[in-house]
């Protein structure tokens, strides 16, 4: 094909291979996907993927990677797209693991948008999942390929031509069946996409394609907050409306369940500076308080040793640990004593911690790269090379004896044990650093401790003959957010009377949607007034 100039094969699918060209014409890079050669022999196969990518081609919208040309040259069927630099959603959570939330509900909104748009047009992708997703790199924009050319899997026992269309883990249970699908086929699809972003793994999945697809007919999914429980309630409750087994218990469309990911994205607010602070100490502060905690808990259990040996000293080192062990307790009461006369809440500082930890997971993924630098590739080296040699050369020395060595060769071996250790020494912090940034959040131990009965105690404690601030303080809180700390409250006091007010959640959830949507048309309002005082 004179009309492109091959740079590399980019990847191989169950339905094409993607190879990165040059388009000589234009001068611009494409990635091309060809049909392979077996599938192109078949007429009705072949038929369908030109039809289905000719379709595909008129769509333009800024989450589709835009189709430029679809055509078929001496038996070659092929078309070719944008080349997009960036990595697929499958990749990007294989490497570093499920994503932030609020990154997770960006990208989902993104793709409704887009599925929206296609379903407009009359087109359902049919085959939406990690790897048809992609991530630009530089700004993040997620983007869905192959719209409408879904994967061929020949199963016997399907309705009409025993073809199933689609990824048996991502598939709607209408599609597994072999029944018609619409856009809410795609919707599903999507969530379950949603659980793996948020989860890093899959709500149904068998051993073979056909009990996968049995699991997508019969088998309801776990809700995402049971597999991913730090997830904003919005968010999860959006994903399970979307799983639901009968479409007509989904969204209707795309722009419904964009909009109900907006919600769960304007959650996302800039933390009171008493939490704000808050979050500052918890993560600066007391960073090296576990290592105290440690050497204090030892010092104490040296000092009990002592007492059975040399009496009057062992129990003033007693006393002194005690001090010692006493000081971090009283500095976490105290933080948070000063939070609850702030007029703020354990369940305030949850809900600022959590934002706290999803904008840093967000620095991190934009900070570093998936692929190892140099850096990371010295350090490596440094360590394990080093190691290796001074292994090497120890053993050596450990056989010398036997070897019968002489003098000049045992030297060397121990310039060889002495510089593969240093070099080890030297590459082993920085590679364990570089490895620590990409897989470990800070913060993330502490929300756990804030959150366990242990942090609530702290909370009790540091409340003990406290008058709460009450007033401008809270002035912050959103309105859906009071109401459900008042409620919450309110439910946790009245233990023996939950079944007279089991309707309760369910009220707040409407309530809470309702402040929402009012917020929503509070925002819009102020916007209009701006643009016409700007006239």
């Amino acid at each position: 094909m004179g009309r492109y100039s091959l740079i590399e094969e980019l990847g191989r699918g169950g339905m094409g291979i993607v190879y990165l060209e040059h388009e000589v014409a234009l001068d611009r890079p494409v990635a091309l996907k060809l049909l392979p050669s077996e599938y192109a022999a078949q007429p009705a196969l072949k038929e369908r993927f030109l039809r289905e990518a000719k379709t595909a081609a008129r769509l333009s919208h800024p989450n589709i990677v835009p189709i430029y040309a679809v055509d078929e040259v001496d038996d070659v069927v092929f078309f070719a797209m944008a080349y997009v630099e960036g990595e697929t959603l499958g990749e990007r959570v294989s490497n570093r693991g499920p994503l932030p939330s609020s990154q997770a509900a960006r990208v989902l909104r993104e793709m409704a948008w887009a599925l929206a748009y296609g379903h407009a047009q009359g087109v359902v992708h049919r085959d939406v999942k990690p790897d048809n997703i992609l991530l630009e790199a530089g700004t993040g924009r997620a983007l869905l390929m192959d719209f409408g050319i879904a994967q061929v899997s020949e199963l016997p026992g399907t309705t009409g031509k025993n073809e199933v269309l689609g990824t048996a883990e991502f598939m709607g249970p209408e599609q597994a069946a072999g029944d018609p699908v619409d856009e809410r086929s795609d919707l599903y699809s999507l969530a379950i996409v949603g659980h793996y972003l948020l989860s890093g793994k899959l709500p149904l999945q068998g051993d073979t394609v056909a009990a996968t697809l049995a699991k997508q007919i019969t088998q309801p999914a776990p809700p995402l907050a049971t597999v991913a429980p730090e997830t904003p309630s919005n968010l999860a409750k959006a994903m399970d409306r979307c799983l639901a087994k009968d479409p007509a218990d989904r969204f209707a469309d795309g722009e419904q369940l964009a909009e109900a990911l907006s919600r769960s994205l304007e959650m996302r607010r800039e933390i009171p500076v008493a939490l704000r602070m808050f979050v500052e100490h918890n993560r600066e502060r007391l960073r090296g308080l576990p290592l105290v905690v440690l050497l204090t808990l030892g010092y104490l259990v040296f000092s009990f040793v002592i007492i059975y040996q040399e009496g009057p000293l062992g129990l003033i080192m007693t006393a002194l640990a005690l001090i010692m062990a006493a000081a971090p307790v009283g500095m976490l009461v105290r933080m948070a004593r000063e939070l609850l006369r702030s007029g703020h809440s354990q369940q305030e500082l949850l809900v600022a911690l959590k934002t706290d930890i999803d904008a840093r997971r967000e620095e991190m993924a934009f900070e570093l790269s998936t692929k190892k630098n140099w850096l990371d590739w010295l350090s490596l080296g440094l360590m394990w090379g080093g190691l290796g040699i001074a292994t090497l050369a120890t053993g050596g020395l450990m056989l010398g004896g036997f070897l019968g060595l002489s003098t000049d060769a045992i030297v060397w071996l121990s310039w060889q044990v002495g510089g593969g250790s240093l070099a080890g020494i030297i590459g082993a912090p920085i590679a364990v650093m570089r490895s620590g940034k990409r897989s470990v959040v800070p913060g993330v131990r502490w929300l756990k401790f804030w959150k366990s009965r242990i942090g609530k105690a702290f909370f009790d404690v540091g409340g003990f003959r406290l008058k709460r601030v009450l007033g401008e303080h809270v002035a912050h809180r959103p309105t859906e957010m009071a109401i459900g700390i008042a409620a919450g409250r309110l439910y946790d006091e009245l233990p023996n009377m939950k079944e007279s007010f089991g309707e309760l959640p369910a009220v707040v959830r409407t309530l809470e949607e309702d402040a929402e949507n009012m917020r929503a048309r509070v925002r819009e309002l102020d916007n209009l007034i701006d643009n016409i005082r700007a006239r």
